[in-house]
């Protein structure tokens, strides 16, 4: 297997050339034998997203998985929220065939050894080497066949407080496994439902399926114009990515949404702790020093901040890339459907309109999340310069998964993605022109060492 599917929190790659059926199948052989003699785990859950090839791949690590003796809850087709929900439901480890929000020519396995998160960092690496050793238990497993449908639904709606007011949302689950559920969830929650893209469909065949982008929300504002809505919500490919429109079809960002439910339950909970990853907007965190809180940064990667809420017991945690861990009511799974259920109830108990409860939250100018190609094998040397750099010229700057550059007027977060060739950057300033002038010195900075 090609060392570079082997990521920061999952193992992903283009299919078929770097994950394949014979690929599935040794990470089955090695996942069963991992987590019998680390772990002294038994039985697993798997399930898989509607991606074309996960049907092949989800044949053949339960190949591997049953050879090495493991028994196997196999819930077949589920969001990778459901598949989190299986796993605490059982007390077990698991697999999630997936590749999120990732183009729909690449593949992946979501896979946990703990009961805070999926695999991260070391736990990845170290599973990689174990699979190169290639000595795997032997055994004859069994499969029982489950459905974790009506389980997950009860237990999202079981926590919601819905007001009296009836919310008329459009969804668009993408596409993605997301629309095999959503309405079964949402009839139920007492809504005025409208869905597109609603077949599940693993071409992707509207747009591609990640929420955060605002150029793939182009339909979903088009449809909340045209009936009328309230709210419009936009799921990933695998369920754990949300993207939100206003009622006027203007985008609303993660950081503002976190800011309406940070003020909605600051007094509802015992822990005033609130987390927020470090491509985050400082307003999330400004809001919860206001409200006399403890705002903690966390580096990017749901495996990270998930397990950090979990384990630390911290309410409310999010990312800037449309991951969202409510943990104050139930145990946090980081749902796109879940968090659109919360906006809902919020938006039930108020007269206002979303853009009038936005229009509450301070404006700060920043920029969005952009990409610049850089191979595998050099992007940590980019992000290694640029840090000797800072040194050099003294720059402030935190290291946490990357680089945040501190400056009198504002900030730059510059980090090689853990997902893909890429260096990430996001810029924020306290104006328009400073957020521009600070971007355009970060992008030579850029690519002066990328080269």
């Amino acid at each position: 297997m090609k060392d570079k599917i082997f990521r920061a929190y999952d193992i992903r790659g283009k299919y078929p050339e770097d994950i394949n059926e014979d690929v599935a199948y040794k990470i089955g052989l090695g996942y069963g034998s991992y987590i019998q003699e680390k772990f002294n785990q038994t039985t697993c859950v798997v399930s898989r997203d509607n991606r074309l090839s996960s049907p092949s791949l989800h044949k053949n690590l339960i190949k591997g998985l049953l050879e090495t003796g493991i028994d196997i809850i196999d819930y077949g087709l589920t969001t990778t929220p459901m598949n989190y929900f299986a796993r605490h439901i059982n007390n077990l480890f698991g697999v999630m065939i997936t590749a999120s929000h990732n183009p729909r020519d690449e593949n992946g396995f979501k896979f946990s050894f703990d009961h805070y998160s999926n695999a991260r960092g070391e736990m990845i690496q170290d599973f990689k080497e174990y699979i190169n050793r290639g000595i795997f238990i032997r055994g004859n497993g069994t499969v029982k066949n489950e459905s974790i449908k009506d389980k997950y639904t009860n237990y999202v709606l079981d926590t919601l407080e819905l007001g009296s007011k009836k919310i008329k949302v459009v969804l668009d689950p993408a596409n993605g496994v997301p629309a095999t559920i959503a309405r079964h969830i949402f009839e139920k929650a007492n809504v005025d439902l409208i869905i597109i893209n609603e077949e599940s469909d693993g071409n992707f065949p509207n747009h591609h399926p990640d929420p955060t982008i605002e150029n793939n929300l182009t339909q979903l504002k088009q449809k909340v114009l045209e009936c009328n809505a309230d709210v419009g919500i936009g799921f990933d490919g695998d369920g754990d990515r949300i993207g939100i429109i206003d009622e006027n079809g203007k985008m609303v960002s993660i950081e503002v949404f976190s800011i309406l439910v940070l003020r909605d339950i600051f007094d509802k909970v015992k822990e005033k702790k609130f987390l927020y990853d470090a491509k985050c907007s400082d307003n999330f965190k400004d809001e919860v020093l206001k409200l006399g809180g403890t705002p903690i940064i966390c580096r990017t990667g749901t495996s990270y901040t998930q397990e950090k809420v979990i384990r630390e017991n911290i309410p409310y945690g999010f990312q800037y890339v449309g991951h969202i861990s409510f943990n104050d009511r139930l145990f946090s799974t980081e749902s796109a459907m879940y968090s659109a259920l919360r906006l809902i109830e919020l938006l039930s108990k108020t007269d206002k309109k979303l853009s009038e409860l936005v229009a509450t939250v301070p404006t700060y100018f920043n920029t969005p999340e952009e990409k610049f190609s850089s191979p595998d094998n050099k992007k940590y040397q980019v992000i290694e310069s640029i840090k000797n750099l800072c040194i050099k010229l003294k720059y402030q700057y935190m290291e946490i998964d990357g680089l945040r550059i501190m400056f009198t007027d504002g900030w730059a977060y510059v980090r090689a993605s853990n997902t893909g060739p890429n260096i990430t950057l996001r810029c924020e300033a306290h104006t328009q022109k400073d957020v521009n002038d600070l971007r355009d010195f970060i992008v030579q900075i850029i690519n002066k060492f990328n080269v």
